[in-house]
């Protein structure tokens, strides 16, 4: 107990001391550190580790009735005044082996207390009660954590379930933002689905799913931050009492997201599906579900895992902002596929936005016959002027699902790999 005095008045001092006391009665030992306490307060312990600055041992040992271990002990060094009548004993203590004293004295309570019998005294016990008894075993235990890895996954899942269920100023207002966006999005390209017959037209659309693919996403991704930021300063506490290992944190902190996304994803492609006019037919719509949700999915696990390689949520943004930027330039909406330089396509296959894009309007428009203005339909015009195929959509899928099963994993290896507390 680290001062459990602290800020507390007489009464309420002696209620929390009587109730220690009563602990110690039991059979337990507790450990307290104490400050200035009164004579009460002081002669309800037992033992003493008195240290001096520096973390050195002054005294270690019994107090005994009204402090006459420790007193007994302090008035037999050379120079040291008694105490009086009815004075604190704890106060006379800190006063008599003040650093002060220490240079009046000519002295060194720290050799002094190693040259005493009281110190041969606690050697002998500890080298005692260090020996272990003729047929003891050491313990030993099976495992490092008192439950199963999978009970851990469980628990933790569940801990992040009522976390995320009682945090409604991140969960309530991603939900409502999205609505909002998806209100904005749908009124500003409204029926812009239905309108395929110039290549403009084509923009437009591409244009609307760039748009919200970047304000969806980004706005998941830093939001998510300090959510994750404060979670983590709870579970490296929660570790280092040996509660639960690192992996079944990150299971808990990445399975929680998965529903609260999906919702997130069907409000959003519902609202904006139906106002802009894409074609209801089920398979579009599947893809464009499927496409929005792991799009969603992908940033939300990018923003958890940037916080995971930072040492905090500041450092955490900046890396991620610089991302941000690098995912719009090579999404293929400002310069397609087929007019970036050949030395910088590569990257274009490594961004996120890219393979979301490419998804997005290849299942609306890739198998499209409809004839343009310049003598070529919209399969022909999205194969020659962005490189988008409708047969590559099964590899575009596989990629889209791989983006958030990369950043989750990467997000738990950061977690168990990297430690950065303080203290």
């Amino acid at each position: 107990m680290d001062e459990p005095t602290s800020g507390l008045d007489a009464r309420a001092a002696a209620i929390v001391m009587r109730a220690v006391r009563n602990t110690v009665d039991t059979g337990r030992t507790v450990v307290c550190t104490i400050h200035q306490p009164s004579i009460d307060i002081f002669e309800a312990f037992d033992e003493l580790f008195l240290m001096k600055r520096g973390g050195q041992e002054i005294y270690v040992g019994p107090l005994g009735r009204s402090s006459c271990h420790l007193i007994k002990y302090f008035e037999s060094l050379p120079g040291v005044r008694k105490i009086k009548e009815a004075y604190n004993p704890a106060t006379w203590m800190l006063e008599v082996t003040a650093a002060s004293q220490e240079m009046t004295l000519g002295v060194d309570f720290v050799d002094l207390y190693k040259k005493s019998d009281l110190y041969k005294r606690n050697k002998a016990l500890i080298t005692e009660l260090s020996t272990p008894r003729p047929g003891t075993k050491d313990l030993h235990f099976e495992t490092q954590f008192s439950q199963p890895f999978w009970t851990q996954c469980m628990a933790r899942l569940w801990k992040q379930h009522l976390s995320y269920w009682r945090n409604p100023s991140y969960t309530a207002v991603r939900f409502i933002f999205t609505v909002i966006l998806a209100l904005v999005f749908g009124t500003l390209f409204w029926d812009l689905g239905r309108r395929v017959s110039q290549s403009q037209d084509l923009f437009n659309a591409m244009g609307s799913m760039y748009a919200a693919t970047l304000f969806l996403g980004v706005q998941n991704s830093s939001s998510v931050q300090p959510v994750v930021a404060v979670e983590r300063t709870v579970f490296y506490r929660e570790r280092a009492a040996g509660m639960y290992s690192a992996l079944p944190y990150a299971f808990g902190q990445v399975i929680v997201e998965i529903p609260y996304v999906f919702v997130q994803a069907a409000f959003y492609g519902i609202i904006v599906y139906a106002m802009i006019g894409f074609e209801w037919t089920v398979a579009k719509f599947f893809w464009y579900l499927f496409i929005m949700y792991f799009t969603l999915l992908y940033f939300t696990f990018y923003g958890m895992m940037t916080v995971a390689i930072s040492p905090n949520q500041n450092v955490a943004s900046i890396v991620a902002a610089f991302f941000y930027a690098v995912w719009n330039l090579f999404s293929g909406f400002i310069v397609p596929r087929p007019r970036i330089p050949i030395w910088w396509r590569w990257y274009y296959w490594l961004c996120p936005v890219a393979w979301t894009l490419y998804g997005l309007v290849a299942s609306q428009f890739g198998d499209l016959q409809t004839m343009l203005s310049d003598d070529e339909n919209v399969e022909q015009f999205l194969g020659r002027y962005f490189g988008f195929e409708h047969d590559f959509l099964g590899v575009v899928a596989t990629i889209i699902v791989a983006w958030p099963v990369v950043f989750a994993f990467l997000f738990a290896f950061a977690i168990k790999a990297f430690n950065f507390q303080k203290r």
